[in-house]
C-alpha cells in the first residue's frame, strides 16, 4: 500500500468513527425517526433491497396475499433502516448507555443455568431485531466468544472487533484460525454467540428447509454440538417503543440429533420460531436462498 492510500484510508476511518461518535449522542427516538424515514424512503425506491424481500417473502409465505406482502415489506425495510441508525449508536455509545435501554428480559435462566454450570453453551442470535445489544448483553453473564465476519471495506474491521469487544465479549473472525480458538473454548465449557442463519460456503453447509424453502444452512453447530455437549438457546433483542426487549427460548430439541440434516433442520426451525414473534425485525433483505441445489432454479435473477 503507497503512502498515499494509507493517508486516505486513514482519514477515512476518522472520518467513520466521527460520524458514529456524532451519532451516539443522539437520542434514541430520533435516531429511529431517522432511520425509519431512510427505510421508508428505500421502500419508495423500490430497488435491490425492496425486491429480495418481496421475493423472500414470496417464498417464505405464499399464502400471504399480495397487500399483505407489501405492508411486510415496507414495514421490514423501515426496520431495517432503524436497525442501521441503531448499530452506529451501539458501537459508539459506552455500552452502560445502550443496557439502559433493555426493558425487559425473558427467559434469562434459559442461558445463564448451563453457563452457570460451566456446560459449553452456544447462543443462536438470528438476524432478528438488534442482534448488536443481544451480543453485548450475553457477555455480562461470563467470559464470551464471537465469531465475526470480517467486513469488505477494512477501515470497519477495527471498529466491528472494539464495538463488540467492549462489554466483555472476545471477537473472533470467521477463518480457520477463529473457529479453531471457538472450539477451543467450547472445550473448557465456555460459551460462544453464533448467527445460524448466514449462508456459508457449500464446504461448510448443507441444504435444509427454511420456511419450506432449500436453504444452504451452516453445519458448525451441529459438529461443536457433538463434539463438546454443547447446550444451545436462541435469543434475539426485539425492537420495542422504550427500547429492547431480549428474549432466550429453548431450540427445537431435535437439534441435538447426532444426523446432521435432522439437526440442522431443527435449527432451521428454531431460527423460525423466533422470526414469527417479529416478524416485521427480521432481515429479509438478506438473499438468503441465493445458492440452490445443482439444477434447481435461482431465485434472485437480475436482483
Amino acid at each position: 500500500m503507497s503512502e498515499s492510500q494509507a493517508e486516505n484510508n486513514s482519514f477515512k476511518a476518522k472520518l467513520v468513527i466521527l460520524v458514529f461518535n456524532l451519532v451516539g449522542i443522539l437520542p434514541l427516538f430520533l435516531l429511529r425517526a431517522i432511520g425509519k424515514a431512510a427505510g421508508y424512503l428505500i421502500f419508495r425506491q423500490q430497488g435491490r433491497s425492496y425486491q429480495v424481500t418481496m421475493r423472500n417473502l414470496e417464498l417464505c409465505f405464499p399464502e400471504m396475499p399480495e397487500p399483505e406482502r407489501l405492508d411486510m415489506t415496507r414495514r421490514s425495510l423501515i426496520e431495517t433502516g432503524m436497525l442501521g441508525a441503531e448499530v452506529m449508536q451501539v458501537w459508539a455509545r459506552p455500552w452502560a448507555k445502550t443496557r439502559n435501554k433493555i426493558v425487559k428480559v425473558n427467559g434469562l435462566e434459559k442461558f445463564t443455568d448451563p453457563v452457570n454450570s460451566d456446560k459449553a453453551t452456544i447462543l443462536l442470535a438470528p438476524h432478528l431485531g438488534n442482534w448488536e445489544v443481544l451480543g453485548l448483553y450475553m457477555a455480562e453473564f461470563g467470559q464470551m466468544m464471537c465469531l465475526y465476519q470480517p467486513p469488505k471495506q477494512a477501515i470497519f474491521e477495527g471498529i466491528i472487533k472494539q464495538s463488540r469487544e467492549k462489554s466483555g465479549t472476545v471477537a473472533v473472525p470467521t477463518n480457520k484460525k477463529g473457529v479453531m480458538a471457538l472450539m477451543k473454548a467450547l472445550k473448557k465449557g465456555g460459551t460462544t454467540g453464533i448467527l445460524p442463519d448466514q449462508q456459508p460456503e457449500l464446504s461448510g453447509g448443507c441444504f435444509a428447509p427454511f420456511f419450506g424453502v432449500d436453504a444452504l444452512t451452516i453445519t458448525l453447530i451441529s459438529s461443536l454440538i457433538q463434539r463438546n455437549d454443547c447446550r444451545v438457546v436462541m435469543g434475539y433483542a426485539k425492537r420495542v417503543a422504550e427500547g429492547y426487549e431480549v428474549n432466550f427460548t429453548d431450540p427445537d430439541p431435535e437439534i441435538y440429533s447426532d444426523d446432521q440434516l435432522t439437526s440442522v433442520t431443527a435449527m432451521n426451525r428454531s431460527v423460525e420460531a423466533c422470526v414469527m414473534d417479529c416478524p416485521e425485525q427480521y432481515q429479509w433483505e438478506y438473499k438468503r436462498f441465493n445458492k440452490q441445489p445443482e439444477g434447481q432454479p435461482r431465485f434472485y435473477k437480475k436482483m
